[in-house]
């Protein structure tokens, strides 16, 4: 060692670690949890803005402006789905989908949280506190909490999320 440091001595080669570089880029932590079921892009002659969203209804129908039709045909995903479009110039856009699940009930309201833990249920309905039940939302789960939104008439998109 002291040989090397006066310049009398070649330098030994660190030695290598063949194990995983584990603090580099892209190996640590967890991988988020994949956003989109199915991209694409497309031409989307007429559609005006830089951002668009709409719903694609289980029986294909278009929940949306008639100049996002491009860009629903564009996803190979099966309906229902929602879908989120960025203009990446002139017209072509960027379009990702993401898979929901439809129900049909009749209420009141645009948009409807239960929940229930431990046997304890809590109903808000636009952000109102709802002392009724809707049984289309009951779940067989012990605690869960249940988001819908609707989409049209009697039709609501539903998240179900086990807690």
């Amino acid at each position: 060692m002291l040989a090397e440091r006066g310049g009398l001595a070649e330098p030994r080669p660190e030695p290598v670690d063949p194990g995983p570089l584990w603090g580099e880029v892209g190996i640590h932590g967890v991988a988020r949890a994949r956003r989109w079921d199915a991209v694409a892009t497309a031409d989307a002659p007429g559609l005006a803005g830089g951002e668009t969203e709409f719903v694609v209804l289980p029986d294909g129908t278009l929940l949306g402006e008639k100049a996002q039709a491009p860009l629903a045909a564009a996803l190979s995903l099966e309906p229902p789905y929602r879908a989120e479009g960025v203009r990446r110039g002139g017209e072509l856009w960027a379009v990702a989908a993401r898979r929901i699940e439809v129900a049909r009930f009749a209420h009141d309201g645009r948009e409807i949280e239960l929940s229930v833990v431990d046997g304890e249920r809590t109903l808000t309905v636009d952000g109102e506190r709802d002392w009724g039940s809707i049984p289309e939302l009951e779940q067989p789960l012990g605690s869960y909490t249940v988001h819908a939104r609707r989409l049209e008439g009697e039709l609501w998109e539903v998240r179900v999320s086990r807690l």
